[in-house]
């Protein structure tokens, strides 16, 4: 079976020919350059218009028309007058050719092609363009998002510094190249929400230090440095969430050697497999949309003409998956001498003066520059520190901090011995669900944003005060807290029984009484949820709200995440 695939969504036009078998038999993109900066929809389309009767006959001239068995389009995410120039096309050659049609998403369109043409089974892809920054991967029938830009693709913010500096388009090019003449390293917001990014703030701020005279060389070196360690390290706490066992880089700007480099020394250190298909795969392209046709098709997917209407908010996470069978997957690896591996520390068992204790190492990350990578771990350190202390003034069950090592990074503190609620809801265990939500409700009272509310940071287990009530060591550091909690807890025995669920990591922890942030909070963890126990979200978000509703202000929360959910990329 062979198949035709038209891309059209944004600036390029597209057209590949693949086999069932895989092969790629044509696949040529022509590229839209405006006079003036910035893509203009409309003149985007008229190119469309005016380029796919010229690489479609081109096709047909090495492929005959004859042997195309289906019609594959682009139906979305993109720009509408891209997609509806696409879209007809498509239905024209379908209806002249007399073969079936069908549309395609166009981001899981990156995905099977990178994963044919690299050989990835199993990946967590981080597609980076002009238009989109996603971190994806194939979990419980569909391809969830489990990290993202919130506002502008990391694509977009290089094109529009490079166009307020007087730069070519595409921006990104130029870029990297002035950056590999910086030097100085420009101190730039750096914001990262669990698993998602922004890049607007950065950009604001990367265009006044150009404007008040910093060189252009030093800070396009900034705003790479910065907006490629933000996007490997949402890609590192994804892959700390999601075990996959490789990462694969798509997109055009899969194209920038630095970031390829980065998240290369990112999977070394996390012993991942990392892919990067060849270029002409990694930005938008033909084939990819013949080649995901075709694996929809041959599973049983079929569409009439009157479902090939263009879907401009057309998100990875609304298309079901047919094509890829339900088993157990290969893992990361995490080696033997750690007890956990996240995306910043590691974590080893051992004694602190005779008490079961855990330390945290915030290790380097080598693919951060060492000035940027040690501000970022030092001002983590003492933040995580800070809050895990704090939170027990509001009944917050938390490990104890023992010892706290500023040079090295390190935090000492109480074993808990028990599961990570990702764990227990896996293994169907949902009791755990309600407390969560509690002490996020206990957090947002006192105006504390944890900013990483995942499954992952909350651990179900035995109840540390009981079970170390008669213990009456007090040499510890922070045992005068340790012995008053205790004593608070005797009183009261419910919370003594019941609380046994911990929260920790707040290393991206922060004070804030604004509505907004506390709703984003909530944002990050239900969006964890879809992606990881999607299966089970009803039953465990529904439990969660219940427990959350402690919060006095929970009504106000909740109604402003959905407005807050209503800007999502896509929506």
């Amino acid at each position: 079976m062979i198949c035709l695939g038209l891309e059209g969504t944004a600036e390029k036009t597209g057209v590949g020919v693949v086999d069932s078998d895989g092969n790629v038999l044509f696949n040529k993109t022509i590229i839209y350059k405006p006079p003036v900066q910035g893509i203009n929809p409309r003149e985007a389309a008229d190119h469309h218009a005016e380029t796919f009767p010229k690489l479609i006959k081109e096709a047909f001239n090495i492929i005959p028309k004859e042997k195309i068995d289906l019609i594959s389009f682009s139906q979305g995410p993109g720009l509408g007058p891209s997609l509806r120039v696409t879209a007809t096309a498509a239905r024209a050659l379908s209806l002249s050719l007399k073969k079936p049609i069908i549309g395609v998403n166009h981001c899981i369109g990156h995905v099977e092609i990178g994963k044919l043409t690299t050989g990835a089974k199993d990946p967590l892809t981080l597609y980076v363009s002009g238009g989109n920054t996603q971190v994806l991967g194939y979990t419980c029938g569909r391809y969830r998002v489990f990290g993202e830009t919130l506002d502008i693709a990391i694509g977009n913010c290089l094109d529009q510094f490079a166009r307020n500096c007087g730069l070519p388009h595409p921006g990104g090019v130029y870029v990297e190249k002035h950056a590999k003449e910086g030097k100085k390293l420009i101190n730039l917001p750096y914001s990262v929400k669990g698993m998602d990014i922004t890049f607007s703030g950065l950009l604001t701020s990367a265009i006044k230090k150009y404007n008040a005279g910093e060189k252009l060389e030093d800070v396009c070196y900034s705003i790479q440095e910065t907006a490629f360690s933000m996007i490997t390290e949402i890609t590192e706490r994804a892959l700390a969430h999601t075990n996959k066992p490789e990462v694969m880089l798509v997109g055009g700007v899969a194209a920038n050697n630095r970031l390829r480099e980065m998240l290369n020394i990112m999977c070394k250190e996390q012993n991942v497999k990392f892919y990067v298909p060849e270029k002409q795969f990694c930005g938008d392209n033909g084939a990819m949309i013949a080649w995901l046709g075709l694996l929809m098709y041959k599973n049983g997917k079929k569409m009439n003409i009157d479902e090939t209407k263009p879907i401009p908010n057309y998100r990875s996470d609304m298309v079901e998956v047919n094509w890829i069978e339900n088993g157990t997957c290969e893992k990361r690896r995490i080696p033997e001498h750690l007890i956990g591996k996240g995306a910043e520390a590691d974590i080893k068992k051992t004694s602190y003066l005779g008490w079961e204790s855990i330390t945290k190492e915030r290790i380097i990350k080598n693919y951060r520059i060492k000035e940027l990578d040690e501000s970022i771990r030092n001002r983590r350190t003492i933040k995580e520190a800070k809050f895990l202390a704090l939170v027990k003034d509001f009944n917050i069950c938390a490990p104890y901090i023992f010892d706290i090592d500023k040079e090295n990074n390190i935090i000492t503190m109480s074993y808990i011995d028990g599961k990570l609620a990702k764990e227990e809801i896996e293994n169907g265990n949902l009791n755990c669900c309600y407390d969560m939500g509690v002490i996020i409700g206990k957090l947002h009272e006192n105006d504390i944003i944890h900013n990483d509310l995942t499954t992952s940071n909350f651990i179900v287990g035995e109840d540390y005060d009981a079970k170390n009530n008669n213990n009456d060591k007090v040499y510890i550091q922070g045992y005068a807290e340790y012995n008053q909690n205790n004593q608070n807890n005797k009183k009261d025995k419910k919370i003594n029984k019941n609380n046994k669920v911990y929260i920790i990591d707040f290393g991206l922890g922060k004070f804030s009484n604004l509505i907004e942030d506390k709703a984003v909070d909530l944002i990050v963890l239900k969006k964890s949820i879809l992606s990881i126990h999607f299966d089970r979200f009803e039953d465990i978000w529904v439990k969660i709200l219940e427990g959350y509703k402690t919060y006095s202000q929970w009504k106000t929360v909740i109604k402003h995440m959905e407005d807050v959910e209503k800007r999502a990329r896509y929506f």
